[in-house]
């Protein structure tokens, strides 16, 4: 058995980024030794490498790590019509997560980090134990005051709208220059409209050669991989204009977008993190910011001696408009490509950015809630009071799409 002040239950970037900041959290928290990381043994249950974006200004925890900082960043509708902003004094940033998962590990040395696919965490009068498995098949427990489990959940908690944002995207090198590098392709419309939800191109210039390019889709079931290999074909030779390329590597996911209500206490001393204490913002899949935010107030909250509870991680006013938005976006009142478009189009784009970080005041979200389609959405806002939160039907948002 392990005896610890502090258990981490996964290493991803919110058990990995509590580390961190537990650490560098200064006198009064708990010692790094005090401190065990539960990461899965390698195989399905650890995640994948994957790109994290998010925006802040410069100078940030993970600046030394990224694989690049943007600020222009550009949408396109589906008529081709183009918005280029700027964001400043905010950066939009590229973190791969095989760079920060090594960096965070050293400096997290003195943590005590071990393997096992975790069972079950019980919540105890004085603390909670840890029940897992190690590779080799051996029992393990830990015994800690405080648990943070950063697991996804099995399924989204109950919810009167969930979306699914699904993508696939391709590291390529192209023969010919054909990449900005200065600009981020945030929304790129000009690709075919599923019947229900929305779909667009998302381009991240490495280099005038290289990028990460993806094809995602807001909607209610992912495709089969090979649907996203059409998608992306299409947008490269198409709407891009780029035929003769390599690709280097492939990422692919499916984020949960739904107003459904995520318990960040499971316990006594038992919390969530991440993803799985609400750190994703419903309206778009962004979550790395969340994670920062909420992992940050923790290490403060132990430092000092108040009860870690993870904050939200996202203004209950901004939840509430996010809810909108979606079952607007699901019942098909707006039209996808022109609500995004309009809003880039018509809201400074580092104001946007800030509502979407909920960093904005009443009067700035009431001047963007008048740039949508109002009357959609003041019907919107009527019929969510009377809507019933229940579970996806197991199935039916998994299902494959051609």
């Amino acid at each position: 058995m392990v005896d610890t002040e502090v258990a981490v239950v996964g290493a991803g970037a919110a058990g990995l980024s509590l580390a961190h900041h537990l650490c560098a959290a200064g006198p009064g928290g708990p010692r790094p030794a005090d401190i065990t990381l539960i990461d899965a043994p390698a195989g399905p249950l650890r995640p994948p490498e994957r790109t994290w974006c998010y925006w802040e200004e410069p100078g940030g925890d993970w600046d030394d790590l990224l694989v690049r900082c943007w600020d222009r960043l550009r949408v396109r509708g589906p008529d081709g019509g183009t918005f280029t902003g700027s964001p400043g004094p905010l950066r939009y940033k590229m973190l791969r997560s095989d760079v920060f998962t090594r960096a965070v590990g050293e400096r997290i040395g003195a943590v005590n980090r071990v393997e096992a696919a975790v069972r079950a965490v019980l919540d105890r009068p004085d603390g909670a134990d840890v029940l897992g498995v190690t590779a080799d098949g051996r029992h393990l427990r830990v015994r800690a005051r405080w648990v943070f489990d950063s697991r996804p959940p099995r399924r989204p908690p109950p919810a009167r709208t969930l979306l699914l944002q699904h993508f696939q995207g391709w590291f390529l090198h192209s023969e010919r220059p054909v990449f900005d590098p200065a600009t981020v392709e945030l929304m790129d419309f000009r690709v075919p409209q599923p019947h229900h939800g929305l779909a667009f191109g998302y381009v991240l210039p490495i280099g005038t050669h290289r990028a990460l390019v993806e094809y995602t889709e807001f909607s209610a079931a992912p495709l089969r991989p090979s649907g996203y290999d059409r998608a992306l074909r299409h947008y490269l030779h198409d709407v891009l204009g780029v035929r003769r390329y390599e690709v280097t590597g492939t990422e692919r996911g499916v984020i949960p977008m739904g107003d459904g209500r995520h318990r960040r206490r499971a316990g006594r001393s038992v919390f969530r993190i991440g993803a799985a204490g609400g750190a994703t913002r419903p309206s778009t899949g962004y979550t790395f910011a969340g994670l920062q935010r909420q992992t940050r107030a923790v290490a403060d909250a132990l430092r000092h001696g108040r009860l870690p509870l993870p904050p939200a991680a996202h203004p209950a006013r901004s939840l509430a408009m996010d809810a909108v938005v979606l079952r607007a976006l699901d019942t098909g009142r707006v039209d996808g490509p022109a609500f995004f478009t309009g809003l880039f189009r018509t809201v400074p784009t580092e104001r946007l950015l800030r509502f979407l970080d909920g960093e904005t005041h009443p009067l700035e979200e009431l001047g963007i809630g008048l740039r949508t389609p109002v009357l959609p959405m003041l019907r919107t806002v009527a019929e969510l009071p009377v809507l019933p939160r229940r579970h996806t039907p197991a199935g039916r948002r998994q299902r494959n799409r051609p």
